[in-house]
């Protein structure tokens, strides 16, 4: 049995308490375990090739509504083949790097099989038994497959296989309406292919604010076909292609969609299964999500999990966030706890999406309605959005009644992800309030405009209701 000072499973944001941990005690022996490619999901299989994808399909939908400015442009041909293949030298370039840095470590062991426990504290990690008084779980995520009837035995490809492909199926179905749905759909339509999203929430994209979903399906739509509300229940070969049928769940009538190709995104799904951590004394929820408590640690001392593995934000920015408050707690011995308060993401489609902290109605279930404002500009009325002929998108804003604490911002539009940079900056002051932005002096004519004008747009929620339905 070998013994280590520190046991870390993954190498995605892991490794900033690994590096973090050597670097202060540089005679420590640490073990780093990775069955997949080194550099987390984010890097191997996630936010980072996708978005390599995705910035060439926004260029296609730019260069679509160019016409608009008084430009014609034709595009002659989009090679797709080397769209993937530079995405993939891109990130082999960062992963080989990796590799290479964690096998001629000296004081690192690294492991490429797959980990299991076998006790308290104890792996075993190919043929080779390991243990270590303090262990790292940062194992990450894997698509998640709903049960519909037939799918394994006509194939499909997932989030992780479909970046392997070097030709663009001419139609694909779709399953899921989430971020990973959304996304793909928007780059694959973008490259030629016939797209059809099979949502089976009510919502697209439930995680949004309803009017913020409502104008990306309406916008989106011009792209490709998105169908909510439907369930995918069966799948089949046909003479040559594949086939889904979908209940509507509104009123049970058959949906049948057929593709070349179809791409399961229905979300992610806890991978802790091949871990066996109930062999460690570590506890799971329902789902299988590692269960940790606000200082990130496990129902066993001194074994942390943090990203994907806990199931709390499955964003690379929260791993990164929580690995800070891993090593504060388990190398430093400092008390620090998780603040979830305000969490940032964004959806890289046409439009782009973005949002941090509450939506409406949770701020009117924790504050009430009276305690509420809300504030709401539409990129169109600032000069910038005129110059750009940005019609219907916006920035909506909500913050807390007197203070002027800021709860949560959405937006839909170009640049949305960095638009929403300054609320979320202000989201982490010790007061939390919206006056920097009031007071602060935003260059004209530029986008940002559009935030400082919806928080000097704020009302009571009945009227934002009110605006919101007559326009």
């Amino acid at each position: 049995m070998k013994e280590y000072n520190l046991i870390a499973i993954g190498t995605g944001s892991a490794m900033n308490i690994v590096e973090a941990f050597l670097q202060r005690n540089p005679r420590s022996k640490v073990a780093v375990i990775d069955k997949d490619e080194p550099g987390g999901i984010c890097l191997t299989r996630g936010c980072i090739p996708t978005k390599i994808l995705v910035y060439p399909a926004e260029l296609i939908r730019t260069l679509d509504e160019s016409k608009t400015f008084g430009i014609d442009i034709d595009i002659k041909k989009v090679n797709f083949a080397k769209i993937m293949e530079r995405m993939r030298s891109l990130i082999y370039k960062d992963i080989n790097m990796i590799r290479s840095g964690l096998s001629n470590a000296s004081n690192i062991d690294y492991y490429t099989d797959v980990a299991e426990f076998i006790a308290p504290y104890t792996l075993r990690v190919g043929v080779e038994t390991i243990k270590s008084p303090m262990i790292l779980l940062c194992t990450g995520s894997k698509p998640l497959i709903p049960p519909i009837q037939g799918i394994e035995t006509i194939g499909y490809m997932t989030s992780d296989s479909i970046l392997k492909i070097s030709q663009l199926p001419e139609s694909i179905a779709i399953v899921g309406g989430g971020y990973i749905a959304a996304e793909f759909g928007h780059f694959l339509s973008a490259m030629g292919s016939k797209v059809t999203i099979i949502g089976r929430n009510p919502q697209f994209l439930k995680q949004e604010e309803p009017e913020i979903s409502s104008l990306a399906l309406r916008l989106m739509q011009k792209y490709m076909t998105i169908y909510t509300n439907h369930e995918v229940r069966k799948a089949e070969k046909t003479a040559t292609r594949k086939k889904l049928y979908a209940v509507n769940r509104a009123n049970n009538k058959t949906l049948e969609v057929d593709a070349e190709e179809i791409l399961v995104a229905a979300g992610r799904a806890s991978n802790s299964d091949i871990l066996h951590p109930e062999r460690a004394g570590i506890q799971t929820d329902q789902r299988g999500w590692i269960t940790v408590n606000d200082h990130l640690e496990t129902s066993q001392p001194n074994i942390w999990a943090l990203g994907d593995a806990n199931g709390h934000y499955l964003f690379k920015h929260v791993a990164n966030y929580e690995s800070e408050i891993v090593y504060y707690n388990a190398i430093l011995k400092r008390e620090a706890t998780v603040d979830y308060h305000a969490i940032p993401h964004a959806v890289f489609t046409h439009p782009e999406i973005a949002a941090v902290g509450l939506k409406e109605n949770d701020a009117i279930a924790k504050f009430g309605e009276n305690d509420i404002l809300i504030g709401m500009h539409r990129y169109r009325d600032t000069a910038k959005g005129e110059a750009m002929d940005v019609k219907e998108y916006f920035v909506k804003v909500i913050v807390q009644r007197g203070a002027l604490k800021i709860l949560g911002a959405h937006i839909i539009g170009p640049y949305a992800s960095i638009l929403i940079q300054e609320i979320i900056n202000l989201m982490y002051t010790s007061d939390q309030s919206a006056m920097p932005i009031l007071n602060g002096m935003h260059i004209h004519p530029a986008l940002s405009e559009v935030v400082q004008m919806a928080f000097n747009s704020l009302m009571p929620l009945a009227n934002y209701r009110h605006r919101l339905e007559h326009g």
